[in-house]
């Protein structure tokens, strides 16, 4: 007699390795689905309900998905590195399952910054943004390029060592890198904020020096902590650490800083700029003593 459950387990989930490998395709099945899905029904939410045009509403929604998708990041981050003992030979599923979710969200985002950049010119009223064309693509890369390479190294370069090249060792690390979105939720919100009108409120300045503060902490701090971490794992003084680390190793870690305090740097100009403009303000609205 046929055992027809067994038949449907071995055909549809099958054992082993096989079993494994199915299981991340469906994850980043799920990535395509999930991203693009969300920012579609955030558009048209934004529209229908709310009356925003297509350039308002697609940058509310181009953002809100980043903060979904970096706070997803983040509490995996923080479970992954909360998890491992051994911060080179513990394992947690995230670490890999993760990164075949979150891999579509990259090319999704470019593709979203892109419908960003193009119904804000259109908006504008640019006679060349009437239609999509290889002008508008090459405007918007230049505009952006630093942003889409971040993007496209994370799925040809990271993706690639996260998955197949590392050998199963250093979760911990893998974690640690995800902790780095915690900062990109307040870098929406600010965005969000002034696309409503608050870039003077409260709640704006608020936001703002969390965004400084987390970034600092969560791109640039975690860095000489991550070195400190594996030097007191392996008894190394912290300043001998990237001398006991492969090339390779120092070589990535820098190439992923370099951006981060380049961006940091521009943030702390605009928190200047902002802060000046604020006190020239208050200066213009306060009473003269003669």
């Amino acid at each position: 007699m046929c055992n027809w459950g067994h038949l449907r387990t071995t055909l549809l989930l099958p054992s082993g390795l096989s079993a494994f490998y199915f299981r991340l395709l469906i994850s980043q099945v799920n990535g395509f689905v999930f991203f693009p899905g969300l920012f579609f029904t955030f558009k048209h939410i934004f529209k229908t309900r709310f009356n925003w045009k297509d350039a308002d509403a697609a940058v509310v929604s181009e953002r809100m998905v980043s903060s979904i998708h970096a706070i997803m990041a983040s509490t995996a981050g923080v479970l992954i590195v909360a998890s491992c003992s051994d911060i080179m030979t513990d394992r947690h599923w995230l670490a890999t399952d993760f990164v075949w979710f979150g891999a579509p969200y990259m090319a999704y985002d470019i593709y979203a910054m892109y419908q960003v950049h193009y119904l804000k010119e259109q908006d504008k009223g640019r006679a060349e943004y009437k239609d999509h064309s290889i002008h508008t693509v090459t405007k918007f890369l230049c505009k952006d390029f630093l942003f889409v390479l971040h993007h496209v190294a994370l799925l040809t370069i990271f993706m690639p060592v996260t998955l197949f090249l590392r050998r199963g060792l250093g979760d911990f690390f893998i974690g640690c890198f995800f902790i780095t979105e915690l900062s990109t939720p307040f870098l929406s919100a600010g965005g969000i904020l002034i696309q409503m009108g608050l870039q003077d409120s409260t709640l704006h300045k608020i936001n703002g020096l969390m965004l400084l503060l987390t970034f600092f902490i969560c791109r640039i701090l975690l860095f000489p902590f991550m070195y400190w971490v594996y030097g007191r794992n392996y008894n190394i003084a912290f300043y001998k650490v990237a001398l006991h680390l492969p090339l390779h190793c120092n070589l990535g870690n820098l190439c992923i800083l370099a951006p981060q305090l380049y961006w940091f740097a521009l943030l702390c100009r605009k928190a200047r700029r902002l802060f000046l403009q604020q006190h020239k303000k208050r200066d213009g609205h306060s009473p003269k003593i003669n």
